[in-house]
């Protein structure tokens, strides 16, 4: 089985939700985005991915605004379940911007990636990436395989929130949400994209947007 949850931000204690000990080698837990687990390199870090590397289940993750790029990018792409990832461990995957993945015979159209509202305050190269938004290539990727595939997949993950549920947050909620060209670019995929439902991290909030798309965060939802 898959299941979907939001950001973890590094918390190895996340992975004692007793959820997850139910979780066995035929389930994959995959994450919108912050996976927090290459950030700094530390003993504590490592420490942490050991201790990933013992779960019986697979865990993948789509990109967020907060990971070290640099990190990310010494990792050569892996062909993994119909698209390119990169292979942290064993049992750990990246699934790179733009990809189609088929899990448990269904396919997941994935583009990690979004913009720091705290930008001004990181510093490049140790808390800040300009990589942190998808380029042009990411972008032109993503479209190529939607239209190799037909604008049909099962399944759409994201660390970022198209444009139109960030306005549906905004009204009911009066924040103030930052519309990005990465969540226009999504809105000009709800159109053109045959999907049963869509996943997003960033909002760090769980709710059903609509029938067809959820902001994910704490909870880890099965996909059947």
């Amino acid at each position: 089985m898959v299941y979907i949850t939001g950001d973890v931000h590094g918390d190895i204690n996340f992975f004692k939700n007793p959820k997850l000990r139910k979780l066995t080698e035929d389930d994959t837990l995959i994450i919108c985005g912050d996976f927090g687990f290459l950030w700094d390199g530390s003993n504590k870090e490592k420490k942490a991915l050991k201790e990933l590397e013992k779960k019986k289940y697979t865990i993948c993750f789509v990109d967020g605004a907060h990971e070290n790029f640099d990190m990310l990018g010494k990792y050569r792409p892996y062909r993994f379940k119909g698209g390119n990832a990169h292979k942290i461990c064993d049992n750990v995957f990246h699934l790179c911007r733009g990809e189609i993945f088929t899990f448990d015979k269904k396919t997941f159209f994935c583009m990690g990636g979004g913009e720091s509202e705290d930008a001004d305050m990181r510093t490049p190269g140790e808390t800040w990436w300009k990589e942190e938004m998808p380029n042009g290539e990411e972008l032109m990727n993503g479209a190529k395989n939607l239209k190799d595939a037909k604008f049909t997949v099962n399944y759409v993950l994201t660390y970022e929130a198209p444009a139109m549920a960030k306005d549906f947050i905004r009204m009911h909620t009066n924040q103030n949400i930052h519309i990005t060209s990465l969540n226009s670019y999504l809105q000009e995929l709800m159109k053109k994209v045959d999907y049963s439902h869509w996943y997003f991290g960033s909002l760090h909030m769980d709710l059903n947007i609509s029938k067809k798309m959820t902001a994910v965060f704490n909870e880890i939802i099965k996909i059947r």
